[in-house]
């Protein structure tokens, strides 16, 4: 991780073009043999950071209690995960938005991005399959973790290109992340089959911003 937030911080700087995997190991203090011992390029280097938030967000949905509904359960995490709690939490959504915009005209970067969120996907699913029971559809199991993984990257793709505070506002991550879930997992049974519409969006987007002011 201080190899990754030394990179972020360089490519912040700098750009990933104007920076180097020799510039990258001597602000992290390290050698630069020992940078290639964890990454393989400059751009690898930032993935811890990039997984962060997801790892985050699968450690509260670990937490749950199988057997309740699961679409809230996942809506809760999310909400929890993107409403930046905390000054770290504001500091990782900042660090994730420069790092997207910077992979905007960095394929490389943007690959790694791709690389993280399908980790995480295959990580999401048997945390999913424990929540929904021996009985779900491994179909179903399998698309709610693509949907939900695919919700918060779009959500968070969107908020990065904007100028949008990361709470408070219909733009946020959080919100954006509910809003994506909904439309993504309107046809999938496990998740309670087809949503309720667009007051029951109105009513998410309500209920983040509440939790956002405590």
């Amino acid at each position: 991780m201080d190899i990754a937030r030394a990179a972020a911080e360089l490519f912040a700087e700098r750009g990933p073009d104007g920076t180097t995997a020799e510039a990258i190991a001597q602000r992290a203090g390290i050698a630069l043999r020992t940078f290639y011992r964890y990454f393989r390029g400059k751009q690898e280097a930032v993935g811890p950071l990039l997984a962060a938030g997801g790892d985050a967000w699968r450690a509260l949905l670990a937490d749950a209690e199988p057997g309740g509904d699961l679409r809230l359960v996942l809506e809760s995490a999310i909400a929890a995960t993107l409403s930046a709690p905390g000054p770290h939490g504001s500091e990782q959504l900042a660090t994730t938005r420069g790092l997207l915009r910077a992979a905007q005209d960095d394929p490389a970067l943007r690959a790694v991005w791709y690389r993280v969120n399908q980790e995480s996907e295959e990580r999401l699913g048997p945390v999913l399959a424990r929540l929904a029971g021996p009985g779900a559809d491994p179909l179903d199991v399998r698309l709610a973790a693509a949907a939900a993984t695919d919700a918060i990257r779009i959500a968070l793709e969107t908020w990065a290109l904007t100028d949008d505070p990361a709470t408070g506002s219909p733009g946020s991550p959080a919100v954006l992340a509910l809003r994506c879930l909904r439309e993504l997992t309107g046809g999938i049974s496990l998740l309670g089959g087809a949503a309720s519409g667009s007051g029951h969006a109105g009513e998410g987007h309500e209920a983040v911003g509440q939790g956002t002011h405590q």
